[in-house]
């Protein structure tokens, strides 16, 4: 392995483009350090550890696990990502529903790259809107603690502009890193927030070992669900179901073509994180207006609590079959088959297949569905079970771990091929050690 991560840096291009990622988020990690115009950011920290216990700023850190931002920060990267992954999800449900979209998304590169621009350009009203939003949810309380030299219209106005370009500005770094370095821009923002959560987590076990020697076998338990979660999330992240393609054969004078035999890949967990975010968006938002008109966050759906937990779950198998009901069409997969000249074998083409198609596709996303519900809840269950606070329990599931295995699932895939089209063995094979050596 170390042979491995030896070659990646002998390539010349492979190592320009890992030195322009980590560049780049390193700029991004700076942004998160930068406040806002009219922030008194040494009282805002005095703010921030005081609420430390009060559920809802667990940490003193300037991100946030879903969006490479922090809602509760007044700082140049707030909003993070999240307003153009949020656009970018809107012209995927549209895309699959007007059909002028749908036509555009055919046309290939060029049509994907207006589509893009469709989504930057949606990008800003949606900053707009959160970052209005949040300056009169989140930081007008932060002003009546003195966080904010002056609290007025101006303030709140350069505010949602200082958000807005900071967004616009994560997004832009993001398509740098897609374009010119390696994995996906988007997600390893993400990622980075996610992982950088991870210090303050490893703090806060030691901290309560210290004062609880006890706590030194829950923390040992805890390690050992950790790395049986990141095995199961990998597996079933990488878990196909196989459907065999058979060619139909041709001959032309003498010679027969086609009838090679392939097979057509369905991923277990084709929604990847999606439903988690969607259900967690509808459980979320509700009780947030009921708790501001009641002037109370104690409702019924608390958060952590068992009608909370049912209700997640059963939203997130909901939203798995929703969002694989619009990017899986049978029929015009089983069309294209038929077009190709290519069937199932034992099933016959046309509707016949579609429907086999479907069949496949409602079990395998059951199983995915509960997959992904028993991952979003094993952090509440565990915290409520052995007493461990959330910001503990919160990387023992949910979407960082699912996020956070993807992205890195994704690169790793990357420099492999980037090696393997060089002539070197892959990152994780075993040989490639003794080929590092002896180069």
């Amino acid at each position: 392995m170390w042979g491995a991560l030896a070659n990646l840096f002998r390539v010349e291009t492979i190592r320009k483009k890992i030195i322009v990622t980590l560049g780049l988020l390193l700029a991004y990690r700076v942004g998160v350090q930068i406040p806002l115009p009219g922030v008194d950011y040494s009282r805002f920290f005095d703010v921030v550890t005081k609420q430390a216990d009060s559920g809802m700023t667990q940490i003193v850190g300037l991100f946030n696990a879903l969006s490479a931002g922090n809602f509760n920060a007044p700082v140049l990267f707030s909003l993070g990502i999240l307003p153009y992954i949020t656009s970018s999800i809107i012209f995927s449900l549209l895309v699959k529903v007007i059909p002028s979209l749908e036509a555009l998304s055919k046309e290939g590169a060029a049509g994907q790259k207006k589509i893009n621009q469709y989504s930057r350009l949606l990008t800003v009203p949606i900053c707009l809107f959160q970052g209005l939003a949040i300056c009169l949810a989140t930081f007008k309380g932060l002003a009546n603690e003195g966080v904010f030299v002056s609290w007025n219209f101006g303030t709140i106005l350069m505010c949602v502009l200082g958000m807005t370009a900071g967004t616009v500005l994560l997004m832009w770094i993001g398509e740098q890193i897609t374009a010119h370095g390696v994995g996906n821009g988007s997600s390893l923002l993400i990622m980075s927030g996610i992982v950088t959560d991870v210090p303050f987590a490893f703090k806060a076990i030691l901290d309560r070992s210290r004062k609880d020697t006890s706590y030194i076998v829950t923390a040992a338990v805890l390690f050992l669900v950790y790395i049986g979660i990141i095995i199961a999330v990998v597996y079933m992240q990488k878990a196909q179901r196989r459907i065999p393609i058979q060619q139909a054969k041709l001959q032309k004078g003498r010679k027969m073509f086609g009838g090679a035999r392939h097979y057509l890949p369905f991923k277990l967990n084709m929604a990847n994180v999606m439903p988690v975010i969607f259900a967690n968006a509808v459980i979320t938002l509700p009780m947030t207006v009921v708790g501001a008109i009641a002037g109370s966050r104690d409702t019924f759906i608390s958060s952590g609590g068992w009608w909370w937990i049912v209700l997640e779950v059963a939203l997130i198998i909901v939203f798995s079959f929703f969002w694989t009901s619009l990017m899986f069409q049978p029929n015009e997969m089983a069309n294209n088959l038929k077009e190709y000249g290519s069937f199932v074998p034992g099933i016959r083409p046309g509707k016949k297949t579609a429907e086999f198609l479907e069949y496949v596709m409602v079990r395998i996303t059951l199983v995915g569905a509960f997959f992904l519900a028993l991952v979003a809840v094993i952090p509440t269950l565990i915290s409520r079970g052995l007493d461990v606070d959330m910001i503990v329990t919160r990387f023992l599931g949910g979407t960082g771990i699912i996020i956070v295995v993807g992205v890195v699932l994704d690169l790793v895939d990357q420099l492999n091929n980037s090696l393997l089209q060089r002539n070197y063995e892959g990152f994780m094979s075993a040989a490639s050690s003794r080929r590092g050596s002896r180069r």
